[in-house]
């Protein structure tokens, strides 16, 4: 199934990429991430890293925390180090790679 944004990211680039949720077969589904490009320097892959919250009960506050994830970075999105993108879940597609990023939001310019 094919959401509004994969449509408009569809028209824009075609590929050849079979993990590709836009122009693949590979389904999206479960949890939503948006970070920035940590790494991209392995061919069709990144690593994302995002700030998450978590409580401390005993001192009735809350703690910064950065997550990195391994993500499959199709051809045809290709995002590069300090992009701002958005990741899916998806069935496992290596060893490390549960997620596949679905949309850039936002380009880093050096």
């Amino acid at each position: 199934m094919k959401t509004t944004e994969q449509k408009t990211k569809e028209q824009e680039t075609k590929c050849e990429d079979k993990h590709c949720p836009i122009h693949g077969s590979l389904s999206v589904r479960g949890r939503i991430f948006e970070g920035t490009v940590f790494s991209s320097k392995a061919p069709k892959s990144a690593t994302i890293e995002f700030e998450r919250t978590r409580i401390i009960p005993k001192y009735e506050r809350y703690e910064k925390r950065k997550t990195k994830l391994r993500v499959h970075n199709p051809t045809c999105i290709n995002a590069k180090e300090g992009d701002l993108v958005r990741a899916a879940e998806c069935r496992p597609i290596s060893k490390t790679k549960r997620f596949v990023i679905i949309r850039v939001l936002e380009k880093f310019n050096k």
